[in-house]
């Protein structure tokens, strides 16, 4: 008896300290500054270490759809603190959304880096989109001073989508019928090395066709440029129905490993889709059963390296029912097994945290932005996991 309580004691403690070498930070907070509702996190850190969070800033109300702008604050002390807000995309009275920032630090022009911003813009809801009636497209700004000022628009929704029907603004018309799209909620990714090295991937979902029970429309995708932005090209499909928000990360020996929500929802773990060209196919499609999730979005990183393979971080709400359980995961082969598991943040309450995403502080620690309280406010927390 007394083995068992101290083993129950030893589980309590270290999950204790888990969640007290975190330091919370509001970023963003509902009804303040502008907006009644910030939604869907990104984070990236630059060259000099500053730390720069997006989200979505909600004008009039918390729906997916309406005046949304994508905002951004600014910390150069590793989250401590956060500059005011800034505006970085104004689609007028309409949905400019799911930031996905990446630093190119390939790009000899720029060898302090410049920041690509990709995003989306709609012009109608969702549900509307999947049955043909609007079009969302794809773009993306870029900074070469760290995200104090902003390029004008790039429009790359031809390179980057497949829709079928022109509307009155636009002179699409492609054999396929893609009609719902967004890019990743959370930061693409650059190649750091290997054969691959300088690519720019972001990971994406569309719809095809009329909508299907179960979301089974849905499908996941990636898009990516291997000269800075001048042109793109459209990954191979993820052939598994319901493929939805996704991310990806670099693994060892030049592969990209790609991590997806399910919205089918009939198996409430990830999906991994793994390609051995840099994200031009998928040359294996699983569900990872050790990371189960409640049809939710998630976050993947490549943070180090150990003996040959790289190492990995995941967070999600690591719950089959409830956006709540927010957990921190590490690998030290790549993403296929997960050696770490560090509790972030967990209440038993419905929605407690939901999208995440993670950035790299040291060798030792890991950044986490995410949306708590029932997408009340987007806190920012450090977490040691080494």
């Amino acid at each position: 008896m007394k083995r068992i309580c101290l083993s129950v004691l030893v589980f309590f403690v270290t999950t204790m300290i888990a969640v007290a070498q975190t330091t919370p930070v509001t970023v963003f907070e509902s009804g303040k500054e502008g907006h009644k509702s910030y939604r869907i996190p990104a984070i990236v850190t630059l060259k000099n270490g500053t730390l720069l969070a997006f989200a979505e800033g909600r004008v009039n109300n918390a729906g997916d759809f309406g005046d949304i702008n994508i905002v951004l604050k600014r910390s150069s002390d590793n989250g401590k603190t956060w500059s005011v807000i800034q505006t970085v995309v104004n689609y007028d009275n309409l949905q400019a959304g799911n930031p996905a920032p990446v630093v190119d630090l390939a790009d000899p022009t720029y060898p302090q880096g410049r920041v690509f911003l990709f995003y989306n813009t709609g012009n109608n809801h969702e549900g509307e989109v999947r049955k043909g009636k609007g079009l969302r497209e794809v773009w993306y700004k870029t900074s070469t001073d760290g995200g104090v000022t902003w390029s004008e628009a790039v429009n790359i929704t031809k390179q980057t989508h497949r829709p079928l029907q022109p509307t009155a603004n636009t002179d699409y018309n492609f054999k396929e019928d893609w009609r719902s799209y967004a890019n990743t909620p959370g930061h693409a990714m650059q190649f750091n090395t290997g054969v691959y090295k300088g690519r720019i991937f972001i990971a994406a979902n569309h719809s095809a066709g009329e909508p299907l029970k179960q979301a089974e429309d849905y499908k996941a995708h990636g898009f990516y440029t291997d000269d800075h932005g001048k042109t793109f090209q459209l990954s191979e499909t993820v052939e598994r129905v319901g493929g939805n928000e996704a991310m990806a990360t670099e693994i060892s020996g030049s592969r990209l490993m790609m991590n997806i929500r399910n919205q089918k929802g009939d198996v409430r773990a990830r999906l991994i889709a793994i390609s051995n060209d840099g994200g031009t196919k998928w040359d294996s499609v699983y569900f990872d059963n050790n990371l189960p999730d409640p049809v939710c979005q998630g976050s993947i990183l490549t943070v180090g390296k150990k003996k040959g393979k790289y190492i990995v971080a995941f967070c999600n709400a690591a719950d089959i029912k409830s956006r709540d359980n927010l957990t921190l995961r590490i690998s030290y082969n790549d993403g296929f097994t997960w050696k770490k598991s560090i509790l972030i943040d967990s209440t038993g309450k419905r929605d407690n945290a939901a999208y995440s995403d993670i950035v790299s502080i040291s060798k030792k620690k890991i950044g986490v932005l995410y949306e708590k309280d029932n997408y009340a406010k987007i806190i920012f927390t450090v977490v040691k996991w080494n």
